[in-house]
């Protein structure tokens, strides 16, 4: 839900701003405002988000078909060996060093051999497509993050992220995610607040999950909004709290949040010369869309360490590690070689394996089965967010969700334009709802209220700022309003 407009069905009033039914001591006239006040400033970011998230969410499908030439082949005859179909990539680029390798997993797919590129940007590589049956490139792309993500996917990521603005670009992103949950969740207690008065003069007259076909104009307005918010509240709420994982001020907090509970993802050891330690936490693993810090390799090192990928592959399957994986070559002499499972379609799941490639032993292992429960719960998140846990579906889904969020913002401002004054007056939208709404709650009540709102505003800076503001602004303009009545 984006916009306010909920407190009666009746035909509105010069002056709506000066009444209200809600009964005394009750939340509704403050969460109203907040409502109001929310939608109406922060449902412009929340239209950006909502477009550039439906075409993130449908753009692993759509770049298979876009890049298939790069991604598919028609040969299908058995696999040259890893390290052959590498060294054709190294002839294609002799000026870079191999960074990582992901191994065609099925009859027709390329093998993409990843380098290390110093002139391109944060979490990119120049991927080689190999034909895996001949040993030929068949062509070169950028690619970025954890994810693969080819260059179509990876400029909607940034618009989503930051409308290629970079840093300050961000701050619109964390903004849009930081308010989402609180419209989402103040629309949804309005919208039960309402139905249960209605239901209490009418019982035949209240609708909650479904939307009033008999009524006209506003109301069928107000019916659709409240409908179909209700309906995507939950979606908006994960999307919200999935989203602030990968914001900059908000996700520090989530990070030292998860640190301190002993939730952060554990961090497979890469290091030939100590002990493994599968159990040390990652510090970064939120990323933004699969964002990471990729090392600068040593072309000398990694020339000598190609020879042993397909010994470490295959020490990688017998060790449970299979399916889709990236390899990736060590950068110096005192690193091994680690394989680890990609997210696809359908894969709950996220074993690492790390392998010296010189002797071919496993020197530490992490399977997902023994991450803890929030960091299991994170990696699926971000997937869900991504469009990648459960594919084709899961990106239909949410294509609809922004779809859906756009239609409840555009209901939203109808509303608000249809409740302004027709008569008598010269303004042209219509006014907030009414002001004192802090005086009508139990001081308790209050109190516990603004230590919450104090406690989430520090957790979530952005929300908490932007609301310090609303309230200076509302203050303003409250105190001009009694003066010019003065």
């Amino acid at each position: 839900m984006s916009i306010p407009e909920l407190e009666r069905d009746t035909p509105v009033a010069p002056d709506p701003a000066s009444k209200d039914s809600s009964p005394p001591r009750s939340f509704r006239p403050l969460i109203l405002r907040l409502h109001f006040y929310a939608g109406i400033l922060v449902a412009p970011f929340l239209v950006i988000a909502a477009v550039s998230g439906g075409l993130y969410a449908l753009a692993p499908s759509v770049e298979q078909l876009v890049y298939r030439d790069y991604l598919h082949v028609d040969s299908t005859g058995p696999d040259m060996p890893m390290s052959e179909q590498v060294r054709a990539a190294q002839q294609v680029r002799p000026d870079l060093a191999v960074a990582a390798v992901r191994p065609a997993t099925d009859s027709g797919d390329t093998t993409q051999v990843m380098f290390t590129d110093p002139s391109l940007g944060e979490s990119e590589r120049l991927a080689v497509f190999v034909d895996p049956d001949t040993a030929r490139s068949v062509g070169e792309l950028v690619v970025y993050g954890s994810s693969g993500a080819l260059p179509m996917r990876t400029w909607i990521s940034q618009l989503h992220r930051h409308l290629h603005l970079g840093e300050p670009g961000r701050i619109y992103s964390e903004l849009a995610a930081s308010w989402l949950w609180v419209i989402a969740l103040g629309g949804v207690y309005l919208w039960v607040q309402r139905y249960r008065t209605t239901r209490a003069r009418n019982a035949e007259a209240a609708r909650l999950w479904t939307l009033d076909r008999s009524s006209r104009g506003r109301n069928r307005t107000l019916s659709w909004h409240g409908v179909v918010g209700i309906w995507i509240a939950v979606g908006l709420v994960f999307l919200s709290a999935t989203g602030l994982t990968w914001s900059r001020y908000a996700g520090e907090n989530v990070d030292e949040l998860r640190t301190a509970l002993s939730w952060t993802t554990p961090k497979i050891d890469k290091t030939l010369d100590s002990a493994p330690a599968s159990g040390a936490a990652a510090s970064g693993d939120h990323g933004v869309h699969g964002a990471g810090h990729i090392p600068v390799s040593d072309p000398g090192i990694v020339d000598s360490t190609v020879g042993e990928l397909d010994t470490v592959l295959d020490v990688a399957r017998r060790g449970g590690v299979t399916g889709a994986v990236e390899a990736t070559v060590p950068a110096d002499a005192g690193t091994a070689f680690t394989v680890t499972q990609t997210r696809e379609p359908w894969q709950f799941s996220t074993d690492s394996i790390a392998v010296d490639g010189a002797t071919g032993t496993v020197t530490d292992v992490s399977r997902f089965g023994d991450w803890p429960l929030a960091a299991k719960l994170t990696s699926w998140g971000i997937a869900l967010h991504m469009g990648l846990l459960f594919g084709l579906l899961n990106q239909l889904v949410l294509a609809a969700l922004a779809v859906a969020l756009l239609a409840v913002i555009v209901r939203g401002y109808l509303l608000w334009w249809r409740r302004r004054p027709t008569r008598g007056t010269a303004r042209a939208v219509g006014r907030p709802p009414m002001r004192g709404t802090w005086r009508r709650i139990r001081p308790a009540a209050a109190v516990t209220g603004i230590a919450c709102v104090v406690l989430v505003g520090w957790f979530v800076p952005l929300l908490g700022l932007s609301l310090l503001a609303f309230l200076v602004v509302d203050v303003a303009v409250g105190a001009l309003a009694r003066t010019r009545a003065g």
